[in-house]
């Protein structure tokens, strides 16, 4: 098991160092904090990484330290679940920004409020511009949100990784209120809907079409006249859908994690027991069982016992 909150960072020569990530919503800290951050490090032999997430990353902790750090430290994890609202980026905005044509920061931090560490199908990120330059990355988030002369543009559906995707857009020249109202529509349809994925990845797979019609159409007050099953195998391409092949015989150690938890989604505990939790990340869709348990350091005859009485 992982010590809390951490994540298995390296092995090298059997021993093992952990990352943790305190939550620092938009990346907002005082002076205080950051001397308590460099104090703790320094103690048990860490190093302070800064992320693209606006956080600050403190790794090559010993995994008996882990607790002892979280304690000193007197903060929240930034992370709850391996599958959740992982981060709301924000850039300066209106509040410290010259080019600012909107009040990111509030906006952001609102967004954070209600959703950071929220439990979705796959891991999401939310990205909050206050002008087109597009400091916060809104076009790779699974949900983005960009000021305009004309208002903020909501855009879904972006991310990195293996297959990149750029969002696209959702709707144009909202006021604050709008866009909170739309966003909780969206997290809630995708929440209600999805499989382990991605939101561009389900969007893909339902259709846009289909998926901008019933978002809108709730937005607007109305449901949606069918369900997205139904409507995913009535309109979506066959080459948008994705579908695991069907596996014959046992889960072996050339098995892919992704096709394994869609088709089988009662080993996601079990994957989580052995101290893999992140089953939404990139690398799912791509890595095999023998891959994924030596990066992991995963009794891999163990974990495949376990899958297959699964």
């Amino acid at each position: 098991m992982l010590p809390k909150a951490a994540n298995l960072q390296k092995i090298r020569e059997g021993r093992r160092t952990y990352a943790i990530t305190p939550g620092i919503p938009g990346g907002f800290i005082k002076p205080g904090l950051i001397r308590k951050y460099a104090d703790v490090a320094e103690k048990y032999g860490a190093t302070l990484k800064i992320t693209s997430a606006q956080r600050i990353m403190i790794i090559g902790l010993k995994g008996e330290d882990v607790d002892k750090v979280w304690e000193e430290l007197g903060v929240n994890p930034a992370l709850s679940y391996a599958n959740c609202v992982r981060s709301v980026k924000m850039c300066p905005g209106s509040a410290f920004c010259k080019r600012g044509l909107a009040d990111s920061v509030k906006l952001g931090m609102e967004l954070d409020k209600r959703y950071h560490k929220q439990e979705m199908p796959s891991r999401l990120k939310i990205g909050v511009a206050g002008c087109p330059n597009s400091c916060a990355e809104v076009h790779i988030k699974d949900i983005g949100v960009m000021a305009t002369e004309e208002g903020w543009t909501v855009l879904v559906g972006g991310s990195c990784g293996r297959k990149p995707r750029l969002a696209t857009v959702l709707a144009e020249g909202l006021d604050e209120d709008r866009v909170l109202a739309l966003v909780e529509i969206v997290l809630a349809y995708y929440k209600q809907y999805a499989d382990i994925e991605r939101m561009g990845e389900f969007i893909e797979r339902i259709g846009w079409e289909n998926f901008r019609r019933d978002v809108m159409e709730l937005y607007a007050g109305r449901q949606p006249a069918e369900q997205p099953e139904t409507k995913a195998t009535a309109a979506a391409p066959a080459s948008a859908v994705n579908a695991a092949p069907i596996q014959n015989g046992p889960i072996t150690k050339d098995s892919i994690i992704g096709d394994i938890i869609r088709q089988n989604p009662n080993t996601i505990a079990i994957f989580r027991a052995h101290g893999m939790g992140c089953l939404g990340c990139p690398s799912a869709n791509g890595e095999n069982l023998e891959k994924a348990a030596g990066i992991h350091g995963i009794d891999l005859d163990a974990l495949l016992s376990a899958l297959n009485k699964a």
